[in-house]
């Protein structure tokens, strides 16, 4: 039977809504959790708290209105999941939850964190450890007993440590000390100045700290310190280095609180700096001590998302 022909019942969405951009998937109900979607739409970013809740609506919108189309449906799906970044608080879920229903984009609606949905694209029980590293960071698991813990995602300020915002913070705030002459000299300081068009190494204050320089802006200067970091800059490797331990040792706390063993559990990676920068992911796999093995990147939560929509569509 072709996916046109289908009752509209069979169909499932999953979204990921991320500080970056929103995905829909759509799938069905008969589908294996490996199997590609049969459609997808695209959208801007959607975290609530970055863009407030009525940009986020927009977006996923445009996203679903957009994956639905792609699979020639008018009808809406049996069970929306969606993930959202910025959205880890039950009142926050239930706003989001609340929107979907009224607008009638599908039967059920469900709503989680950005984590939960990296989990469940990788373990088939939906027990083990997530580790997240795109704009910010975060560590989430899941016992066999339910229990679920997190450890870092403070935000950018004061608990984002090994993300692409620290990162970038810790490359930029050594550029500064080379400027001043009271910190060793690294290539970081020119890399830094281009990145951000700045002709003299004052005019880096304006540049980052001008309206243009939004979190997402400043987080992408990541990809600076790991270029520097292959020509030998002892500064961009220390900077890497930290970063990398610091999130092994998410990982490993989080691993003590649920009672894991880090050799035996299932790891998801998921986000921009760990999907993209090979040799710094390897690097935090070590450090934890992982079994290579249980290992999974998940490059794409949407996938994870309709997984959980169409487990709920077939309960």
């Amino acid at each position: 039977m072709n996916f046109r022909d289908r009752r509209p019942h069979d169909l499932v969405i999953g979204v990921d809504v991320g500080g970056t951009k929103t995905t829909a998937w759509v799938g069905e109900t008969d589908s294996g959790p490996g199997d590609s979607p049969v459609a997808a739409g695209h959208a801007g970013p959607g975290n609530p708290r970055d863009v407030g809740f009525e940009s986020s609506f927009r977006e996923i919108s445009a996203a679903i209105e957009r994956a639905l189309s792609e699979a020639g449906s008018t009808a809406p799906p049996i069970v929306l999941c969606m993930s959202v970044a910025g959205a880890g608080r039950p009142v926050e879920q239930e706003h989001l939850r609340q929107w979907a229903l009224s607008r009638r984009i599908a039967r059920r609606v469900i709503v989680t964190g950005d984590a939960e949905p990296i989990l469940a694209a990788a373990s088939p029980n939906n027990v083990g450890l997530v580790l997240i590293s795109g704009t910010g960071s975060l560590a989430w698991g899941r016992a066999a007993d339910g229990r679920v813990k997190r450890v870092g995602g403070w935000g950018y300020l004061f608990g984002d440590g090994g993300s692409g915002y620290a990162i970038a913070a810790a490359g930029l705030h050594a550029a500064a000390h080379a400027a001043d002459g009271r910190g060793e000299q690294t290539l970081l300081l020119e890399a830094m100045m281009d990145q951000f068009d700045a002709t003299a190494p004052d005019e880096l204050i304006e540049r980052v700290y001008g309206s243009a320089a939004t979190r997402k802006r400043i987080a992408r200067s990541a990809q600076v310190v790991f270029e520097i970091a292959t020509c030998n800059d002892c500064v961009a490797r220390r900077i890497l280095e930290q970063a990398s331990a610091e999130l092994a040792g998410m990982v490993t706390t989080l691993s003590q609180k649920l009672g894991f063993r880090t050799t035996t559990a299932v790891l998801a990676l998921a986000g921009g700096i760990l999907m993209n920068q090979a040799e710094f992911r390897l690097s935090v796999v070590s450090q934890i001590g992982m079994d290579p093995n249980l290992t999974f990147d998940v490059p794409c939560p949407a996938a994870g998302a309709l997984v959980i929509a169409r487990n709920a569509a077939i309960q």
